[in-house]
């Protein structure tokens, strides 16, 4: 079966694509991770103005109806931008909320969730924070991140994670992993060594190969699990795109690393906001190994 998106679509993600290149979101994951929650919130009203929120929410409260492929395509391209804040555990938990008022708020972009799963991302902006069964809980204390902008606090309960959830994830981990092919094929093109870009070498050109057939390979497989959305192959085809969403990401990290050097690390250079991103969200909604081990189950 050959699917391609929608002009509707395409539209939809390069419209998001352009307000978070102009809002300069680098800067502004800098300051959510510094404790400066304003520009991350303005950009939160801008992308609830651009419909992120409402392709999660029921027509009945205000949004567009529970669209998968097109929160996909959101969600890749805030990937792609490393926007801070937590979308994912927004956009998921509006399939948990039921007839909440909370969702009209949401689709609005005036209510931020945070999930507990198991740790409650952002938890100190968020309106309210639920588990993965739609319970409401408390937060405690701040845990250490290995992403310093996925600001991360122990909460009540917390544990397991939604099929939803997994898949909004695996999203952004492709958009993640397309920021650092993106900004390692500039880098080699430019970077010089011995009198010659560095791209111009076959170990760096194999490197970014492989990373492009990864990324290439995971990309379908998330697309392919929002199509499944609601069918009993949902669980599987979110499972298997979450594995390989979470390679090819952190791959690219590691790529990314080697081709910039240790550059590539330094708070001062944008490339290590997605790099410090891939390694946190390997193992976040699941971890590559659960999530194997549902893909062998429904075999």
């Amino acid at each position: 079966m050959k699917f391609v998106l929608s002009a509707e679509q395409r539209m939809f993600g390069e419209t998001l694509r352009e307000l978070l290149a102009e809002a300069g979101t680098p800067k502004i994951t800098r300051a959510w991770a510094a404790g400066d929650s304003g520009p991350g919130r303005a950009l939160w009203s801008s992308a609830a103005e651009a419909g992120v929120f409402a392709v999660a929410v029921p027509e009945a409260h205000g949004g567009a109806g529970l669209l998968p492929v097109e929160l996909v395509v959101a969600v890749e391209e805030l990937g792609r931008a490393a926007a801070p804040g937590p979308y994912v555990e927004t956009l998921a938990a509006a399939e948990l909320l039921g007839d909440s008022p909370l969702l009209s708020r949401i689709a609005e972009g005036e209510a931020i969730v945070s999930m507990a799963v198991p740790h409650a991302l952002d938890a100190d902006v968020a309106d309210l924070v639920i588990t993965a069964d739609g319970t409401e809980t408390r937060t405690g204390e701040r845990l250490t991140s290995l992403d310093p902008a996925r600001r991360l606090f122990r909460a009540e309960g917390g544990g397991g994670f939604t099929g939803f959830g997994a898949l909004l994830c695996a999203a952004q981990q492709v958009g993640v992993g397309q920021a650092l092919l993106d900004v390692s094929v500039e880098y080699a093109k430019t970077r010089e060594q011995f009198g010659r870009p560095i791209g111009e070498y076959q170990a760096i050109k194999h490197h970014l190969a492989s990373a492009l057939v990864e990324l290439e390979f995971a990309r379908p497989l998330v697309y392919g699990a929002a199509l499944s959305y609601g069918t009993p192959d949902f669980a599987r085809d979110v499972s298997a795109a979450k594995v390989a969403a979470s390679q090819a990401s952190y791959g690219l990290a590691k790529t990314a690393l080697q081709v910039h050097g240790a550059i590539g690390y330094t708070d001062e250079y944008d490339p290590s906001l997605w790099i410090r991103k891939a390694r946190a969200l390997y193992s976040a909604w699941g971890s590559p190994s659960e999530h194997r081990a549902r893909v062998m189950a429904a075999l």
